[in-house]
């Protein structure tokens, strides 16, 4: 690269909120550059897609790479309680028969990877290990970057229109200090990899299987993948994974113990890699953009994986972002309130799941409710599908505060 250039639009970050908005404006011709500062495949967690990405994936030219790949076809999810009852599997196509209700346990590394050269492939210009030092303003409008190759050899490239999709490291959002923790839902998680464990078979081989543990401190993820893997995580809250615990490893075995189930299906595999953890989960920034800015995925905010919307989200605000740049461009204008003005929207939408997620730690019964309101069984699996940008699903959210206020104990 040389010492100065310029582009339209500049992309920081290649994961799949940064390859979903740079693919989708080089579609429409503009000049568009993402710089990666690690070099692909690289590992990260984030196995489970639910089927509201198909969308977005169809929109990218991205299906027929799905359907040709390894990855395990996901057709439904399933909980066991804490005493170790299981649901019926919650098939997704009986409530949307169509082929976007089939889905995927991908292998983020491999995933993330075809997404990138996706975005190659339709115009991207695609930089690895090129690491962002600075985004670069004049006032308080993003005017570009300032980024350094591997070699320490450093380039200025203009743009009219700066993404962050850098993910939780997110440069704009600690520059401007907009993340917002979200007290209610500080969890933290703690994961690893076997091989050989015990998976379903036919159809329910690919079930994301969410189970409770035995004291409802948290729950566990098993996630059946390619390969005969399977990775299996706790969440939890914060303090009590993390403060006054052994080490990581050692927590992980003693969660396996109030999880009977887990550890009977992993009885017979073999670990196949370390123990790993985060701490840094639900989030927000307070804004999604800025003029020339926009913040997309990890970058804007992060929500609890219980119902595997990270994904999802992340595609998702890659497309509206990358529509809302698209208008501002063809109008000359990439002002905040044009390249920000899907935010409202989308926040709404990431604000029905995460009332769900609080009601499931909550202890709420969503068959009760079911029962009780066998008309919003639809508008239920919408949510956990993903399908979440719809005003008409906060009835389903007014009719459980009725249930919990009917239910609640008289003084």
């Amino acid at each position: 690269m040389s010492g100065q250039q310029s582009a339209q639009v500049v992309v920081i970050g290649g994961g799949p909120a940064g390859a979903t908005v740079s693919t989708l404006i080089a579609q429409q011709g503009y000049r568009v550059e993402l710089f990666e500062r690690e070099r692909f495949p690289r590992y990260h967690i984030g196995e489970s897609l639910i089927p509201e990405t198909y969308w977005v994936l169809e929109r990218l030219g991205m299906l027929d790479k799905m359907k040709s790949s390894q990855f395990i076809k996901k057709y439904s999810v399933q909980f066991v309680s804490p005493s170790g009852k299981h649901s019926a599997p919650f098939y997704f196509h009986d409530n949307k028969p169509h082929e976007c209700s089939q889905t995927w346990q991908i292998r983020r590394s491999e995933f993330d990877m075809m997404m990138l050269k996706n975005a190659a492939d339709q115009g991207v210009s695609v930089y690895e290990g090129m690491r962002v030092l600075d985004v670069l303003f004049e006032g308080d409008r993003a005017v570009g970057v300032r980024v350094v190759d591997e070699t320490g050899k450093q380039t200025e490239v203009r743009a009219d229109v700066v993404v962050d999709a850098s993910g939780q490291s997110s440069m704009l959002i600690n520059k401007f200090k907009l993340r917002v923790p979200d007290a209610e839902l500080n969890k933290g998680a703690i994961w690893t990899y076997f091989k050989g464990a015990y998976r379903d078979q036919g159809k329910d081989e690919g079930a994301t299987v969410v189970l409770s543990l035995r004291d409802k401190q948290g729950w566990f993820w098993y996630i059946p993948m390619d390969d005969d893997l399977v990775s299996v995580g706790v969440v939890a809250d914060f303090d009590y994974l993390f403060k006054g615990r052994a080490g990581n490893e050692a927590t992980y075995a003693e969660e396996l113990e109030k999880c009977l189930t887990v550890k009977e299906r992993i009885s017979k595999a073999e670990q196949v890699a370390p123990v790993k953890a985060t701490k840094d989960y639900t989030y927000r920034a307070s804004q999604a953009a800025g003029d020339g800015w926009v913040l997309v995925g990890d970058a804007f905010g992060f929500l609890d994986p219980l119902y595997s919307s990270g994904v999802m989200l992340a595609l998702k605000s890659g497309e509206q972002a990358a529509d809302a740049i698209v208008e501002g461009l063809r109008n000359g204008d990439t002002s905040r309130a044009q390249i920000g003005k899907w935010e409202a929207g989308f926040v709404e939408g990431m604000n029905r799941m995460r009332r769900l997620v609080c009601e499931y730690y909550d202890g709420f019964s969503f068959g009760e409710f079911i029962r009780r309101f066998p008309q919003h069984e639809g508008s239920v699996t919408d949510l956990l599908i993903g399908d979440l940008f719809k005003p008409e699903l906060d009835q389903v959210f007014d009719d459980i505060d009725s249930m919990k206020a009917t239910d609640a104990p008289s003084d």
